[in-house]
């Protein structure tokens, strides 16, 4: 498709990267169902240590609108979600000049070069603290993500929630989806569009 001007796949890569019990396996399932949903190629690899809570957790979602070109584990990354700063270097050396970087200031210690990276701030675990449960700060973040790039409807998001979460947690459906709702709402929307014609 390279030399003749048509239009080549796009492929955008997310890492994830926090501590147990921030719902960062759960964010990564969410988005990688709604990009399904939206007939989007999608790859998801999630890892994580022994702990329930506090040990490190990571998750890679690749979404294509074509045939994914990418390995199981990526060198380096269109975006990023940091939610905590613990176990979160190797995902930091992945970054890549321009590199769409969502950070969890509530928790996160350290500090972005806003000239490198397209940098969006969040406390998002103050805003899932607010909203009733903490568990959902991955989630407001998820939010967040979604306004900045377009990566994928809210519509497919609040579907994939309920798609997502098992029948004996259904009941936390509705506050999963007022907490995408509203990293949504306060960030910037359309930063870094995902999807946009590329030419090879």
């Amino acid at each position: 498709m390279a030399r003749n001007g048509t239009l080549r796949a796009v492929e955008r890569e997310l890492l994830l990267t926090g501590i147990g019990g921030q719902g960062i396996q759960l964010a990564a399932q969410v988005l990688a169902r709604a990009a399904i949903a939206e007939g989007r190629q999608v790859q998801m690899f999630g890892s994580y240590g022994g702990m329930m809570r506090g040990g490190n957790t990571e998750a890679t979602v690749v979404i294509a609108d074509g045939a994914i070109e990418a390995p199981p584990t990526v060198t380096d990354t269109w975006s990023a979600i940091f939610m905590h700063h613990d176990f979160s270097e190797s995902t930091r050396a992945k970054l890549r000049p321009g590199s769409l970087v969502l950070v969890n200031t509530t928790v996160f210690e350290g500090t972005f070069d806003a000239e490198t990276y397209r940098v969006v701030e969040l406390a998002a675990t103050d805003m899932a603290v607010d909203l009733g449960n903490i568990m959902t700060a991955s989630m407001v973040m998820l939010g967040a993500y979604v306004a900045a790039t377009d990566m994928v409807t809210l519509d497919s998001v609040d579907a994939a929630i309920a798609a997502s979460l098992p029948a004996y947690r259904s009941q936390h459906v509705a506050r999963n989806i007022e907490a995408v709702h509203a990293g949504f709402d306060v960030a910037p929307r359309a930063l870094v569009p995902a999807w946009h014609e590329v030419r090879a």
